[in-house]
């Protein structure tokens, strides 16, 4: 299959929209958003890389690669600016800013500032008037049941949908009924939610399309097991039927960035099921999954790609990833079955850590770009595959680093970076070791510079910032999403200055 990149030279930014500018807390979807795309136009990028823009949770630390849904947009990036627009608020409701930090994100804060207006939003909707809202739900497949859950989680206490009373946990209809009668307002109240983030966001990706910007989205392979998504189709995962307990859990082997692996904790998808009714039902979701997706960005990342091809396996007992195994994905048929409903889709394979040939056959196969890290690149091997002269094709993307990365300066300067590694850095560059020349604007230049068809480059490292910067550290459950952007970084010097590089290397 062909790649969507084909000869095409181009650049793009990753900044997640939570890190974008804005007075209300946290980058959203209305003027900080608008904002960034004039930014980007201005700076001659084609391609605006984000992170899951799905709800996030205060217990999994606001990560957004653990929703209550793989669908549900996050009511902490709708924009209350729109919402007086629309006549939905007063100016004055949206004045108590100054408890926010224009450097980092407070979620406690957000979260009960954005809940208290949403909810006097929805008391001053007119339900009756606007017939877009009812045109939404009906044509939503997903939101009957993400409403349905989040009312639950409500009425019994935050509690995970496995610890429920039994009729309901197991979806019992004469239970779920008598929910859906008692609570119905509660109910709509995040059907709501859910319209006013869609139909901000219809007014975002058209804003993008007409200024040439293309998004990246972000799929995360696996899902939360406290989700809409989990509770709603527990026939596709592998879950205990007795105790309605994950029989075996998601992690990685050790690695790069962990010497026990990666013990991610999510449900396993029933790949291998014998059952040939599973097996359709979990290749249906999929392809309602990715349709949602494209329905919101121009091209996806599928996070943790390898997985298709074969999946680490963990027992759920265990405290590690240590003792899993790997197990066979479901490879390429899963995707032409995608493609057979939905056409060819515009896809990064997402192929970081222990990555086996087969992996590289399946995303070859498919004709996926695949991801090429400069941090990854200087380890004395002159046969790395991340050094820029060992591209073999140009379907691929370049980054400095990731949203899981420490920044470029901050990794350069790290105790994880030697004296001989620095210096073979700065050899690539062409720079001499003592040559006091910006690191991250090296490394830029190398990813620019490069045969690869699209470079991203992080926002952080245009920036030149430090690890104080950093958006993720892997394995760490704490103080991860948080960094932001203030407004005054984001120049038109700078936009400028990218520009032109962009223009050097022959990717405007």
């Amino acid at each position: 299959m062909q790649s969507f990149l084909t000869s095409e030279r181009a650049g793009g930014i990753l900044a997640h929209i939570s890190s974008l500018p804005g007075p209300y807390g946290i980058g959203d979807i209305g003027s900080s958003s608008f904002s960034f795309i004039d930014f980007l136009h201005r700076a001659g990028q084609k391609y605006w890389q984000i992170l899951p823009t799905v709800p996030t949770s205060l217990f999994f630390d606001s990560s957004p690669y653990m929703s209550s849904s793989a669908f549900a947009g996050s009511p902490l990036l709708i924009s209350p600016d729109n919402l007086v627009q629309w006549g939905l608020l007063k100016k004055s409701d949206t004045q108590d800013t100054d408890q926010f930090s224009p450097h980092l994100t407070d979620y406690r804060q957000v979260d009960s500032f954005k809940r208290k207006l949403l909810e006097r939003c929805y008391k001053a909707f007119s339900f009756d008037r606007d017939s877009h809202f009812r045109q939404f739900v009906d044509r939503t497949p997903w939101l009957k049941d993400y409403g349905l859950f989040m009312c639950l989680k409500e009425i019994q206490d935050n509690k995970p949908w496995n610890d429920w009373p039994d009729r309901l946990a197991r979806r019992d209809p004469a239970a779920i009924t008598a929910v859906e009668k008692k609570y119905s307002d509660r109910i709509r109240y995040y059907f709501f939610e859910q319209y006013v983030f869609f139909r901000q966001w219809a007014a975002l990706r058209k804003y993008g399309t007409e200024k040439g910007i293309r998004i990246i989205g972000d799929i995360p392979i696996y899902v939360a097991l406290d989700s809409a998504d989990v509770w709603a189709h527990q026939e596709i995962f592998e879950i205990d039927p007795d105790s309605l307990k994950p029989l075996r859990v998601s992690g990685v082997p050790p690695d790069y960035f962990s010497e026990t692996g990666q013990l991610w904790g999510n449900p396993l998808y029933r790949w291998n099921s014998v059952d040939a009714a599973t097996a359709e039902a979990l290749v249906s979701w999929w392809i309602r999954r990715f349709k949602a997706m494209f329905d919101l960005v121009d091209v996806a990342r599928v996070d943790h790609f390898r997985g298709f091809e074969a999946y680490w396996a963990v027992p759920a007992e265990e405290e590690t990833a240590l003792n899993g195994t790997w197990e066979r994905g479901p490879g390429s048929m899963f995707f032409e079955k995608i493609y057979r409903h939905l056409g060819e889709l515009k896809i990064i394979a997402e192929d970081l850590g222990e990555i086996s040939a087969e992996v590289i056959k399946l995303r070859n196969k498919l004709g996926f770009p695949g991801m090429k890290v400069l941090h990854f690149a200087f380890d004395g091997n002159p046969s790395n595959p991340f050094l820029p002269h060992n591209y073999i094709s140009p379907n691929c993307v370049v980054y400095t680093g990731t949203h899981d990365n420490d920044t470029t300066l901050g990794w350069f300067l790290s105790s994880q970076v030697g004296e001989s590694q620095r210096a073979e850095v700065k050899r690539f560059a062409n720079r001499e070791m003592h040559d006091n020349s910006p690191i991250h604007q090296d490394l830029v230049y190398l990813a620019l510079s490069s045969t690869a068809s699209l470079a991203v480059i992080p926002l952080q490292d245009l920036l030149g910032f430090g690890s104080d910067c950093r958006m993720n550290i892997p394995g760490v459950a704490e103080g991860n999403w948080r960094w932001r952007c203030p407004a005054e970084f984001l120049t038109d010097e700078l936009a400028d200055d990218i520009k032109e590089l962009t223009l050097r290397f022959g990717r405007g």
